[in-house]
């Protein structure tokens, strides 16, 4: 049999879902009615519309895993848009590596687990799933935030100003206008990456360090979690609404004990929606179930709905719902940028 071409692996464009253009009225008002996880989902769907009424909450969005390349992109480039998120917690994947390498021009493709991955190693192919990169782009990705690096004053920066920078260049040499981190950067939606360098800004902070061994630019992570909590505090209120787990999840959790230990007295974050098909037989769950946040003093379990789903079935419902039912209308940019 002969073996597939690249191009012919690389030719179906994964598609992202546009939610002003979905109807799901009907659909969560008939979740509600039944029972398990479409029960569950519907009643996410009312907490997330709750935080976006709540004129004094700022609302989080925590994003893991592969969501934005599978064809949810989209969906968290209109939260920013429509002022349905004020702040975003993100694994250095889901900003770089999937929404910054679109933004310069590149796809992610449709392909299929049942595939040879030596196959696709030979080819330069990587795989997520039943998703394709093509990694000679990728690689195209990390020579730009080296150079993005090379432009700036070395020095340490939090995560945030890093990806502000790359926001301000895509402003200039964007391929793809409507990008997350460019809308983000326009709306002034700060956006965390507290492992920013397991991605591949990683590889292209390596590289820039490499060169530049005694004047470089570092990403310091303590100074993401201190800005993180300065939004906790000057937020009071707050809802979180989060896709997956794992470290975005908990370091926007965190941030309640953080000002507690800076001696301020700040609240519980008083809504949480996490969508998840982690277990929480082994204690993990992505860093904990909603409830057990509680114990930590972190969340608050009057309005909390864990949803164990995978993320790109219910997520374009959930926020279709809330965009439907328009409370972001009436919402004021929170503008957390400027105060850090």
């Amino acid at each position: 049999m002969t073996k597939p071409t690249k191009k012919q692996l690389l030719k179906e464009i994964i598609e992202h879902v546009d939610i002003k253009k979905m109807d799901v009225k009907k659909l969560i008002d008939s979740y509600r009615k039944m029972s398990f996880s479409s029960r569950d989902t519907a009643r996410a769907a009312d907490i997330y519309n709750m935080m976006l009424k709540d004129k004094k909450a700022s609302v989080w969005l925590t994003l893991a895993g592969s969501t934005s390349a599978a064809g949810c992109m989209q969906i968290y480039v209109d939260m920013v848009k429509n002022k349905m998120v004020d702040v975003i917690v993100a694994t250095g994947a889901s900003i770089v590596d999937m929404d910054f390498f679109e933004a310069l021009g590149f796809k992610h493709y449709r392909g299929t687990p049942f595939v040879d991955d030596n196959l696709l190693r030979s080819l330069y192919i990587d795989r997520i799933y039943d998703t394709f990169i093509n990694e000679e782009e990728l690689q195209v990705c990390d020579q730009v935030i080296a150079k993005i690096a090379n432009s700036l004053e070395p020095r340490p920066y939090s995560s945030r100003e890093f990806i502000w920078e790359m926001g301000k260049y895509l402003s200039k040499y964007s391929k793809k206008k409507n990008s997350l981190v460019q809308v983000a950067y326009e709306n002034n939606v700060p956006i965390f990456c507290p492992a920013f360098s397991d991605s591949s800004a990683g590889f292209g902070l390596m590289c820039h360090q490499w060169h530049n061994p005694k004047n470089h630019v570092s990403i310091d992570s303590v100074k993401d979690f201190l800005e993180l909590t300065k939004i906790k505090m000057a937020s009071k209120d707050s809802g979180l609404f989060m896709v997956g787990g794992g470290v975005p999840k908990n370091f926007a959790q965190d941030t309640v004990v953080a000002a507690e230990v800076l001696g301020k007295n700040v609240p519980v974050h008083k809504y949480a929606v996490q969508i998840t098909v982690a277990d929480v037989r082994d204690g993990g769950c992505s860093s904990s179930t909603l409830k057990e946040a509680s114990s930590w003093g972190k969340v608050s379990t009057v309005h909390e709905q864990m949803v164990y789903a995978e993320a790109t079935t219910v997520v374009p419902i959930i926020v279709a719902y809330a965009y439907q039912t328009g409370y972001w209308r009436n919402r004021k940019p929170k503008n957390f940028h400027n105060i850090l």
